[in-house]
C-alpha cells in the first residue's frame, strides 16, 4: 500500500505533541555562538517589529510578538523542534512521569474534524462514553472546523476539575451527542503483561517514561513467578510513540548482554557524539538497578518484538538494538522512522519556558540510521488476517514536512501516490469504520497469534505488502560487544538535568 492518509496523525492529549520524542532535559545552556550574529537580518527583524508596533491596525503586545517570533523560528527547523511556553513545558515534564491533565483520549485529524482514535482506559473520556471513531465537531461553543490539531488539543487540555463540552458526531446516531467531561490528572500505565498460555508471555510497553524500567522489572518478575519455565516472550511495542531515552536503554539492557552498545548519537555538539550502553548508569539512578533482580534466564528466552507504523523513536531504538544483535525476531510492519533526539533546554531568566530542539540523529548498534525510514521487520505481518487496515495508511516521518533526511540511506524518494492508490486508501478507511477496535493482547490480536506461532515453530501468515528496500547497512552481522558503532541518529545526549526539574 503506497499511499497514506496525510490528514491522520496520532496524538495523546497532554502527553507529547506529535509522534514521540527521545527526550533529554538539559540545564540552561549559555553557549557562545559558533559564528557571528547576522546583524543585517537582526536589524530587519527589529524594523519589522517597529513597523508592526507603529502601523498595525490595533496595538500589538510586545511579549506576544517576540514569543511568536521565537516559536516560528524554532518550528521552521523540523517537525519535532518547538518553543515550549510555561504551560507546554510543564505538561511535557509531567508526561515523562506518566501523568498529565486532560480528557484521556488519543485523537487525530480527519476531514477537518477531530477523530477519536482511542479513549484511555478509565479516563474521564472513557467513563463518559467517548468511543473510538467518534468525530468531535465542537469544543464548548467553538466549531472544530478551521482549527489545527494543535489548537484543538490545547483547548481540550486545562486545569484539573474544569469542564469542557464535546459535541460528537457518531456513526449510526441521527443527532449530535453532547458530553460534559471534567478534566483530571491522567496516569498512563506504561507497562502491561501477562502469561498468555503455559510457557508463553506477553509484555507491552505503551510509552517510555521515567518509571518504565522499574515497572517492566516488576511485571517480568510477576510473570516468572506465575510461569518459572518461560519458553517464549512477546515484547509488544506497537503504537509506542517513544519517550525518554533511559527507558529505551533499560528495556534493551534487560535482554542484551551486559555492557552492549544500545544506541549511538551524532550531532554538532561534541556531547552529541556519544554511545549508550546496557549499563546501570545509563538507565537508572545510582544505587538502584531494577534489572539486577531479574532471572538470568531472561537473557536467553526466545523473543518476538511486535512493531507497527505507530512504533516510533525510543521504541525503534529498542527494536533496532534487539534486531542488530539477533536477540529477537522483529515482526509486524515498518515503523514510523523518527530517528532524532530532542534536547529540552530551559530558558532564562525564570526557566519556566524551554526550547525542544533536535540536537542529534541516532543509530542502531550496526550504524543504521532510522531517520525517515524506520525499522523493517524480519517477518512482515499485517494487523489483521485480511490486511493491515488503517495501520497501512498512517502518516510516517518521511511524510512530514521539513523532516530530517536519512544520512546513510541514499535510496529513491517516495513518489506521490497514484489516484487509484488514493481511492484504495479511502476504501480501506471506510471499511475500517465497521471493524471493532483492536485490543492488543486479546484473543482477537492476529499479530500476537502469529508471534506465538513464530516462537513455537509453527507457520506464520506473512504480509503480501513489501516494505521499503533496506540499505546494505541492514545486512551487517551481529556487532561485537567491543565494537564501536557508527555515529548515531537520535537518542539522549547530556545528563546535566537542572536540579529543580528532577522528578
Amino acid at each position: 500500500m503506497g499511499s497514506k492518509l496525510k490528514n491522520i496523525g496520532l496524538i495523546s492529549l497532554g502527553v507529547i505533541a506529535g509522534i514521540g520524542a527521545s527526550i533529554q532535559f538539559d540545564a540552561i545552556a549559555q553557549k557562545s555562538a559558533a559564528a557571528p550574529l547576522p546583524l543585517e537580518e537582526l536589524r530587519q527583524l527589529a524594523d519589522v517589529f517597529g513597523l508592526i508596533k507603529s502601523d498595525y491596525v490595533e496595538p500589538a503586545d510586545d511579549k506576544k510578538l517576540l514569543t511568536e517570533a521565537i516559536s516560528g523560528m524554532v518550528a521552521s527547523l523540523d517537525p519535532h523542534s518547538a518553543y515550549l511556553d510555561k504551560k507546554a513545558y510543564k505538561e511535557l515534564r509531567e508526561s515523562t512521569q506518566g501523568k498529565f491533565v486532560g480528557l484521556g483520549i488519543e485523537v487525530g485529524m480527519e476531514d477537518g474534524y477531530i477523530k477519536v482514535v482511542s479513549p484511555i482506559e478509565d479516563s474521564p473520556a472513557y467513563r463518559a462514553g467517548i468511543k473510538a471513531g467518534d468525530l468531535i465537531t465542537r469544543l464548548d461553543s467553538t466549531p472544530v472546523k478551521g482549527l489545527t490539531l494543535e489548537q484543538a488539543v490545547k483547548r481540550m487540555r486545562g486545569e484539573p476539575n474544569t469542564k469542557i463540552a464535546l459535541t460528537i458526531s457518531r456513526k449510526d446516531e441521527d443527532k449530535p451527542l453532547i458530553f460534559s467531561i471534567t478534566r483530571q490528572e491522567i496516569r498512563v500505565q506504561s507497562v502491561k503483561g501477562k502469561v498468555i498460555e503455559p510457557g508463553y508471555a506477553w509484555l507491552r510497553v505503551t510509552q517510555f517514561q521515567e518509571p518504565t524500567v522499574d515497572d517492566m522489572a516488576k511485571k517480568i518478575a510477576a510473570i516468572y513467578a506465575q510461569e518459572p519455565n518461560l519458553k517464549g516472550l512477546v515484547l509488544d511495542l506497537r503504537n509506542d510513540p517513544g519517550g525518554v531515552l533511559p527507558g529505551a536503554i533499560g528495556v534493551s539492557a534487560a535482554f542484551l548482554p551486559k555492557d552492549s552498545v544500545v544506541v549511538t548519537t551524532n550531532g554538532q555538539l561534541p556531547s552529541s557524539k556519544a554511545s549508550f550502553y546496557a549499563k546501570r548508569e545509563y538507565y537508572a539512578n545510582p544505587g538502584n538497578d531494577p534489572l539486577a533482580r531479574l532471572p538470568e534466564a531472561l537473557k536467553k528466552v526466545p523473543m518476538v518484538v511486535l512493531v507497527n507504523t505507530g512504533s516510533a523513536s525510543a521504541s525503534e531504538i529498542v527494536a533496532g538494538a534487539l534486531q542488530d544483535y539477533k536477540r529477537a525476531t522483529i515482526m509486524g510492519t515498518q515503523t514510523f522512522g523518527k530517528g532524532s533526539v530532542q534536547s529540552v533546554i530551559a530558558l532564562p531568566p525564570d526557566r519556566n519556558t524551554a526550547v525542544k530542539l533536535t540536537t542529534a540523529r541516532y543509530y542502531t548498534p550496526n550504524g543504521r540510521s532510522i531517520q525517515a525510514k524506520g525499522i523493517v521487520p524480519d517477518v512482515m505481518v499485517d494487523e489483521y488476517a485480511d490486511g493491515d487496515g488503517l495501520n497501512g495508511l498512517r502518516l510516517r516521518e518521511a511524510d512530514l514536512t521539513k523532516h530530517l533526511s536519512n544520512d546513510t540511506d541514499k535510496g529513491p524518494e517516495v513518489k506521490a501516490p497514484k489516484v487509484d492508490e488514493l481511492e484504495e486508501a479511502q476504501r480501506i478507511a471506510a471499511a475500517e469504520k465497521k471493524r471493532k477496535p483492536l485490543e492488543f493482547g486479546s484473543k482477537d490480536d492476529f499479530q500476537l497469534a502469529q508471534a506465538l506461532n513464530q516462537l513455537k515453530g509453527l507457520p506464520v501468515q506473512v504480509s503480501k505488502v513489501k516494505p521499503d528496500n533496506r540499505s546494505e547497512g541492514d545486512k551487517d552481522s551481529k556487532p561485537s560487544k567491543d565494537d564501536k558503532p557508527a555515529p548515531a541518529d537520535g537518542a539522549i545526549i547530556r545528563k546535566d538535568e537542572p536540579k529543580d526539574e528532577k522528578k
